[in-house]
């Protein structure tokens, strides 16, 4: 049976001062001796940097957190597991300074007890790798956190105030301590160095957990964690980047505080999302300092109406928000749909930021700044340009993704390279089936992947002005995609990528009779989304469709011009272009080619 925490005692707490000289050699001190104001002596060549520690090479692991966390009991476990040494760093500075670390602080004060730290850690770093317990402040420097950064991987070990409390009772070792009621510094506490914890490269929620359970947690954060890559999305004025890695909802607050005009925000969500992803991320933006409300609404299509956003509106302005209140939307594209185009009308804009938590809003809705909402009419008729001031991207939601929602996402991916990247294309059909099976580096590649193509298009052309190709290429297969789902009432029977990854297809069966593309590419196609378990043809749905009926959506898509049918058509895999007069027969026969009826009466305009 595991025990619990004991207490997180110093390995060496000298009774007696003895101070060393930057040589190494020491002499007998006085505490009315010293200058408050002159670094206390440390004797650097007392640290242990010449062990030779276990297999793994590269950055030492570096644990933080406040007093109580658990830094020295789990560090020592986490050591023992992975093969590594361990290193209390309070201990080292005593070790150092010849004297306890209350003996530091009462002789020469916490500026240069922090000084001494910082000389101590870097030190340490400098040797092989390693599990280092940090005090609760060496965190809170400005050098020592950018060492860190640099040199090792951040593990933030965040508990609660109850057992900090708990745990820290009765100790007598820590200056903090010593004149305070433990609860009242505790807290004072969480709210300074919370949000700089925040910074940590992962956080790990540490409760009641024994110790074996909760270095677990720690060595599976550490085997998920890469270092978010980050995409620069280049619009002049509304530049912004997109974030790209696992676990950035526990860092969100720390991400979103640099880039956004107040910390002060309100999270618009779903119910479904609500339930897995809420509470992280509101504690993680009260780590730094944000004062957040947040709005539900329902999960699905239907709330991308003029009723839901009605009510997200009047629910925002009730919560008092002023112009530099930031509106998240933490959630797939239906939300970040909503949530943005509130964001944008609100005040005459309001900033934004996307958290999509769906592989199709990470790789397409969430980058390029469209936002909207649907009417009877068509799909996303109501809406407007508003780029985000961040996007995260955090692949670790994408667990909870059902098979079929991954699949759709991932028709959005294939999308980019047929637009105008056959390199990503051919990436696809290698790495499909890895990101389907939602491996993490794939997965995040794919993602960035995804997501650069669709910048640098989005750059060249942010409001789709473009009088040939641009932002309108991103439409490929969306005018049959976009009739299908109206068709359906966005009811749930088709995802968004579903009626994609069929209209790719169907694009590419038109362009094959109109002479535009070979067969052999549209057979490329098909081969792919079928051998990925995707839908690729009207049949495939289950439903029955009238092929008139459907060029009465299309008719009504925002993509006419003229009163002609617009679409995106390919010369083949990685040359999309747009064709403005396409023949409404030649669509219609592709239609009835691929499932539909061809007998049904149009019904009549309104």
């Amino acid at each position: 049976m595991s025990r619990p925490y004991p207490s997180e005692e110093p390995e060496n707490s000298p009774a007696t001062f003895e101070q060393h000289a930057p040589d190494g050699e020491s002499s007998s001190v006085s505490g009315s001796d010293l200058s408050r104001t002159d670094p206390f002596p440390l004797n650097l060549d007392a640290l242990r940097i010449s062990t030779g520690f276990g297999p793994h090479a590269g950055r030492s692991i570096v644990l933080i957190g406040l007093m109580g966390a658990g830094k020295s009991t789990i560090g020592r476990r986490l050591a023992q597991r992975l093969g590594l040494g361990f290193v209390d760093a309070d201990a080292e500075i005593e070790r150092a300074a010849g004297c306890s670390i209350n003996d530091v602080f009462r002789m020469y004060g916490e500026a240069a007890f922090r000084d001494g730290e910082r000389r101590v850690i870097r030190r340490l770093l400098d040797g092989p790798s390693r599990v280092l317990a940090t005090g609760g402040g060496a965190f809170m420097n400005d050098e020592t956190r950018s060492l860190i950064r640099e040199r090792a991987i951040s593990v933030w070990l965040r508990c609660s105030l109850d057992i900090l409390v708990r745990r820290v009772s009765g100790r007598s070792h820590r200056p903090l301590l010593n004149n305070t009621r433990p609860r009242e510094i505790l807290d004072r506490l969480m709210t300074d160095r919370h949000p700089v914890y925040a910074e940590a490269d992962i956080i790990v929620q540490c409760g009641d957990d024994n110790v074996d359970n909760s270095t677990t947690k720690v060595i599976e954060a550490l085997a998920l964690n890469r270092r978010p890559r980050r995409l620069p999305v280049e619009l002049g004025n509304a530049s912004y980047d997109v974030v790209i890695g696992a676990g950035l909802i526990e860092r969100a607050g720390a991400l979103l505080a640099p880039v956004v005009p107040q910390k002060r925000a309100v999270v618009v969500t779903d119910e479904t999302v609500a339930g897995l992803y809420l509470p992280s991320l509101l504690e993680s933006l009260a780590d730094s300092g944000f004062q957040v409300q947040s709005v539900v609404v329902p999960p699905g299509e239907k709330s991308k109406s003029l009723e839901e956003f009605g009510r997200v509106t009047d629910a925002i302005l009730e919560h008092g928000v002023e112009r530099r209140t930031t509106v998240i939307a933490l959630g797939g594209g239906i939300v970040g749909d909503l949530a943005g185009f509130v964001a944008a009308t609100l005040m005459r804009g309001l900033p934004f930021a996307q958290i999509p938590t769906t592989l199709l809003s990470q790789v397409d809705s969430s980058v390029g700044g469209k936002t909207g909402i649907n009417t009877p009419w068509g799909k996303n008729l109501i809406g407007a340009f508003h780029q985000p001031a961040v996007v995260l991207a955090d692949i670790s939601t994408l667990a909870t993704l059902p098979p079929r929602e991954v699949r759709a996402g991932y028709a959005e991916i294939v999308k980019s390279g047929l637009i105008g990247d056959e390199a990503l294309f051919t990436w696809c059909e290698k790495h499909g089936a890895a990101v389907l099976s939602q491996e993490p580096g794939a997965l995040a590649e794919a993602v960035e992947k995804a997501c650069a193509f669709k910048a640098a298009v989005v750059t060249k052309d942010e409001f789709e002005r473009s009088s040939e190709g641009g932002r309108a290429l991103l439409n490929l297969g969306h005018t049959f995609g976009h009739a299908l789902e109206a068709e359906l009432g966005y009811d749930g029977r088709l995802l968004h990528g579903e009626a994609v990854s069929i209209g790719l297809r169907l694009a590419f069966l038109l362009s094959v009779r109109l002479g535009y593309c070979s067969g052999a590419d549209l057979d490329r196609v098909t081969r792919h989304l079928e051998s990925n378990g995707m839908p690729v043809r009207i049949s495939d749905i289950g439903e029955h469709f009238s092929a008139e009926t459907l060029l009465h959506h299309m008719t009504r898509d925002k993509k006419m011009r003229d009163g002609r049918l617009t679409f995106v058509l390919v010369r083949g895999i990685g040359k999309a272009f747009t064709c403005r007069d396409v023949p409404v027969e030649a669509v219609r026969s592709v239609l009835i080619e691929d499932g539909c009826a061809s007998d049904a009466v149009q019904p009549p305009n309104n």
